[in-house]
């Protein structure tokens, strides 16, 4: 069901302390921690507490949360001092989706060329 922990979830068990996460920030709706396998000098992850699959089943089932993930991207930017940045969801293992909960990369700290590799 969507919005409760999924037993077979990562991100629902870092979400419920099962497994270590380097923590930047906590909201009630959100967490934001850094990333095991960094592609930037700054690479957080901004995840909705509630499980949903992907960015657009969070949009589809829960607009304001999704509103929350965008909100808390740009403080977490802001406390890690990033004058720019890029915000990226993967939804489908066809853009590189491994984990099933809906979240945002923070990339930051380099220059981000365009188009992405």
């Amino acid at each position: 069901m969507a919005g409760e922990p999924q037993d077979d979830c990562l991100f629902c068990k870092i979400v419920e302390g099962h497994v270590p996460a380097t923590i930047v920030r906590e909201t009630e709706t959100t967490l934001a921690f850094r990333d095991i396998n960094p592609q930037a000098p700054t690479h957080i992850l901004v995840i909705p507490k509630a499980h949903h699959q992907d960015a657009a089943a969070l949009a589809a089932e829960a607009p304001q949360l999704a509103a929350d993930v965008l909100r808390e991207t740009q403080t977490v930017a802001d406390l890690e001092k990033l004058d720019s940045y890029r915000t990226v969801f993967n939804t489908g293992s066809g853009a590189g989706q491994t984990v099933w909960h809906a979240h945002a990369h923070l990339l930051g700290g380099r220059g981000l060329h365009w188009p992405p590799g």
